[in-house]
């Protein structure tokens, strides 16, 4: 547990009134803390929502804060400046679809966000709660799309920034974040190096929030946006299968709960879905677990070209399993071949370039459909996290043009065959 700051004042969080402990339920006043003082599991934000209704979130601004009556932010978070993160395009993707051999899939294409990546969500969440706490810097321990959206909020916000990143992070991912001009630190080791060293600095300075560890009840709850935009685009029903990249597995159980709240509330009917989660091979930690049937997850060492998923020991692994039994889905991995492939054919099929995570969605979506555990006639949706631009040495030596040749068009028709 972290250094917290004075809580007593009261705090405007909207809807949250209070944090409940994920293992046995205690409860406790909304702060900055992430693990429960009585049996040290993780804290998750409780609500009292009152009345939600579909046109007062259609009428809503064009960002996730016209979900805010839904998330722990303050009640005015639109009038605060921030980066606006949202409403990205949910792409029919009938060419994937046919090259998959299924009835339909859906692309929830987050590219489209200001650091194009999912991560601009949770990280306005995060702020907007960090703001109402009294915390004066941005923080995080990142594998890249993290940092890059926490540097550009806190730079939109006038506040300083502190990103911590492997030193082997992709050099994409490192020039987005340090153009930003917070305070960048690359560090000797791996995510969960840095994530420890994260942890450490939290405890030691009280007025930094640290996104994803002691701010993380309210940041993680940003990516159930990612639900609530997916059943409100699909004319307010749920998917029968979504496909969730797995990190730290915050994502799938968040887009599990929005999905579960939009029932609860009575916005959606509340359908059978069922939950998939995708990991790269040299980082497949929670897909081991769930293959040999396991309720916990051995940490491992990261060693794959998805730097974005590669972390070791994922804080809500137990919690991935949980709703993936519960909703009938499975965990998968690919190697790092099916990864670059994943990329190339969403990319010849839909025209969307997405980083190596949708790499490992689309090519774990392959491999689910070809060993029958995906209903090919059942309504599916990937996530798209983020963008490929982040991620071009995974396909650098792999692609580029048919050929070099003079300004002539004889030339270029001998090239084409013609």
């Amino acid at each position: 547990m972290t250094a917290a700051l004075e809580t007593t004042k009261s705090v405007d969080l909207g809807p949250a009134v209070e944090l409940v402990s994920k293992e046995e339920g205690h409860r406790q006043p909304l702060a900055p803390e992430f693990v429960s003082a009585e049996d040290f599991s993780p804290l998750e934000v409780a609500y009292d929502f009152g009345r939600v209704r579909r046109e007062d979130i259609e009428a809503g601004p064009r960002n996730i804060w016209r979900y805010k009556r839904l998330l722990p932010v303050p009640s005015n978070v639109e009038e605060i400046p921030n980066t606006e993160p949202g409403c990205t395009r949910l792409v029919r993707a009938d060419r994937l679809a046919k090259a998959l051999g299924v009835k339909r899939i859906w692309v929830k294409d987050d590219t489209g966000n200001p650091t194009h990546s999912f991560k601009d969500r949770v990280v306005a969440v995060a702020l907007a709660a960090a703001r109402e706490f009294g915390f004066d810097t941005l923080a995080c321990p990142s594998t890249g799309n993290l940092a890059n959206a926490v540097a550009a909020a806190a730079a939109r916000a006038g506040w300083q920034s502190v990103v911590l990143i492997p030193s082997s992070l992709e050099r994409a991912k490192i020039l987005t974040t340090a153009v930003y001009d917070g305070a960048l630190i690359a560090v000797d080791g791996n995510y969960d190096d840095v994530n420890r060293l994260a942890t450490q600095l939290a405890a030691e300075h009280e007025t930094w929030a640290f996104v994803n560890v002691n701010v993380r009840p309210y940041y993680s709850e940003g990516s159930k946006t990612l639900a609530f935009e997916v059943a409100e685009q699909l004319g307010w029903r749920l998917p029968e299968q979504i496909v969730v990249p797995i990190a730290s597995g915050s994502q799938l159980t968040k887009v599990d709960k929005g999905f579960r709240e939009l029932g609860q509330l009575g916005l959606v009917d509340e359908s059978p879905y069922k939950v998939f989660g995708a990991q790269a091979t040299g980082c497949s930690p929670v897909s081991a677990a769930f293959r040999n049937g396991h309720d916990v997850v051995q940490p491992v060492k990261p060693d794959t070209i998805a730097r974005s998923l590669a972390i070791g020991n994922p804080a809500d692994g137990p919690y991935v399993l949980d709703t993936v039994n519960r909703t009938g889905g499975a965990i998968e991995d690919v190697s790092d071949e099916e990864v670059v492939e994943g990329i190339r054919l969403l990319a010849r099929t839909e025209g969307i370039f997405t980083e190596t995570a949708g790499g490992v969605t689309v090519a774990t979506a392959k491999k689910l459909i070809e060993t029958g555990r995906l209903d090919p006639d059942a309504e599916t949706v990937l996530l798209i996290t983020g963008d490929g631009l982040k991620t071009l040495d995974a396909v650098e030596g792999k692609i580029g043009p048919k050929a070099t040749v003079p300004p002539s068009a004889d030339a270029v028709n001998e090239v084409l065959g013609r």
